[in-house]
């Protein structure tokens, strides 16, 4: 293992497998890079899961400015203006170059592609690939371009447990794999580990997606942004599975509606229906679960037997659980789906801190303020990924001397942090639930336990809530019903995460820690 690591001293390293991590890799070639993964390629990614698309303004009557103005209303005041222009304006190259990598979009008897409507989008501007299987097919062509490039070194099965510092700036990062662990010499390292529905026992993401990337850059001392910010999907599959199964936005997209076990539609008051933003739907839905109903995607009618050709992978899970979505109603319930927090970049993906560098559902760049835009995540990573290589590729890699290993910390496992993070930091929050979610996080993260980086992610989550005292997007808070007059981004630093969270433990006794 050392030798191994020892051969690729200096090189970028990339931190993380999906398609953030792959097309930064990519665009870096022909410079040596070295991308790691702790699972083998396209087994463990939230891209892989992705199923709706990419959002890009290729339609007639449409336009970059048309995608801008979506993405900003569906942001609540949060976006920054400049990002979004940004983004918007360069999803129709993000797709053409998906395609020369290799992925195939849907297109049309005369090679057009395909244009989906999904929630809070007023043009068709989701293109999307293999149906609903949009990720996997990324994951697919993306793979297999990386591997056949040469001066990528992917070593799978290593997980990052630390970034290493010197003066400020990164200078390595502590790796763990079965036969040892050894330390990556770099000046220059990319988190792009996803996200962190890990830490919800409802969540449409892999388990170990639990916010692994945001610990590393945080106790490196970096600034963290908008971290209150989680996107629950409101339709995931109601079933035993776990990650939860998602049954896409482009499914309501296409005329299915939500109705209860009276079949009634209980959405037919709400502005923009079943389509409106995916924090009006999830609440609405949450609230109906919590009158006793249960609630259902019904597709008969705008789809029936067609759901399997337009929809396979969704038909697949549903099948698998005994239930056919052409023919009846399905289950759902809303799930931790994405966080538009993260660590806090600019417009080239760097972090405050020297050296590091964070991008796809790990960074924080603005495009999504609020509440994320369906089917903008995949368009972000596209997009800032090749923003990062250029930032990376342009920066010396430095001749800070090779750290040595001091220890290896322990692998995380965020099974103690599940409970307090689901019952406190899920849709409907309370300061004081969230105070006592930090009084109990407090002692995991301050300790050198396996639970304290999903704990110190969880935490940062609790303070930046616990000071949001409004609700917008996202964030909905019951004892702050109301939206603040001024829109306000939050940053934090993990030490003064630990200071507020110090002064909320010494004002409560928290039940949740009692009851450990």
């Amino acid at each position: 293992m050392s030798r191994q690591i020892g051969a690729l001293a200096g090189r970028p390293v990339i931190v993380g497998g999906g398609v953030a991590g792959l097309l930064t890799a990519l665009h870096l070639a022909p410079e040596p890079v070295v991308l790691i993964s702790k699972a083998p390629l396209a087994r463990e990614s939230s891209s892989l899961l992705a199923q709706g698309g990419i959002a890009a303004s290729l339609g007639p009557a449409d336009y970059p400015s048309l995608h801008a103005a979506d993405t900003i209303a569906a942001g609540d005041g949060l976006c920054d203006v400049e990002v979004v222009r940004h983004v918007s304006e360069a999803a129709s190259d993000a797709i053409e170059a998906l395609s020369r990598f290799g992925v195939r979009f849907d297109r049309d008897d005369e090679g057009a592609l395909l244009l989906g409507l999904e929630a809070a989008h007023n043009r068709r501007r989701i293109v999307h690939a293999a149906g609903d299987g949009t990720g996997g097919e990324l994951m697919r062509a993306l793979v297999a371009a990386v591997r056949r490039t040469p001066s990528i070194a992917v070593i799978e099965g290593v997980e990052a447990r630390r970034l290493v510092s010197h003066d400020g700036a990164v200078a390595g990062v502590v790796v763990a794999a079965p036969d040892g662990a050894a330390i990556l010499s770099t000046g220059r390292v990319v988190i792009a580990t996803g996200g962190i529905g890990g830490l919800f026992f409802d969540a449409t993401n892999p388990l170990s997606s639990f916010g692994q990337g945001l610990a590393l850059a945080a106790r490196a001392g970096a600034v963290l942004a908008d971290l209150e910010f989680i996107q629950f999907h409101p339709t995931a599959l109601d079933t035993p599975s776990r990650p939860m199964p998602l049954v896409s936005e482009a499914v309501r997209g296409e005329g299915a509606v939500l109705i209860d076990e009276k079949g009634r539609r209980f959405l037919a008051d709400v502005p923009g229906g079943e389509l409106a933003p995916r924090d009006v739907v999830a609440r609405a839905v949450t609230r109906h679960l919590a009158k006793g109903h249960r609630v259902f995607v019904d597709a008969r009618d705008c789809l029936g037997h067609a759901f399997a050709h337009r929809f396979p992978a969704i038909d697949a899970a549903c099948k698998a659980a005994g239930l056919d979505p052409g023919y009846q109603p399905v289950p759902i319930r809303p799930a931790a789906h994405y966080h538009m927090g993260g660590i806090a970049v600019d417009l080239v993906g760097r972090s405050s801190v020297e050296g590091l560098w964070a991008c796809g559902e790990a960074a924080c760049t603005g495009l999504h303020g609020a509440n994320r835009l369906a089917s903008n995540s995949l368009l972000e990573a596209v997009v800032f990924a090749r923003e990062v290589a250029q930032g990376v590729a342009g920066t010396e890699a430095g001749a800070n001397p090779p750290p040595a290993l001091a220890g290896l910390p322990p692998q995380p496992d965020p099974t103690a942090v599940r409970p307090i993070a689901s019952a406190a930091l899920g849709l409907a929050r309370s300061g004081q639930d969230m105070a006592e979610a930090a009084a109990a996080l407090l002692p995991i993260a301050s300790g050198d336990g396996r639970g304290a980086d999903p704990a110190i992610v969880a935490l940062m989550i609790a303070v930046a809530a616990w000071q949001r005292t409004e609700s917008r997007g996202a964030h909905f808070r019951a004892d702050f019903p109301a939206k603040a007059d001024a829109a306000r981004r939050t940053h934090l630093t993990l030490a003064q995460t630990l200071e507020a969270a110090g002064d909320l433990a010494a004002e409560i006794t928290p039940p949740l820690a009692r009851s450990a």
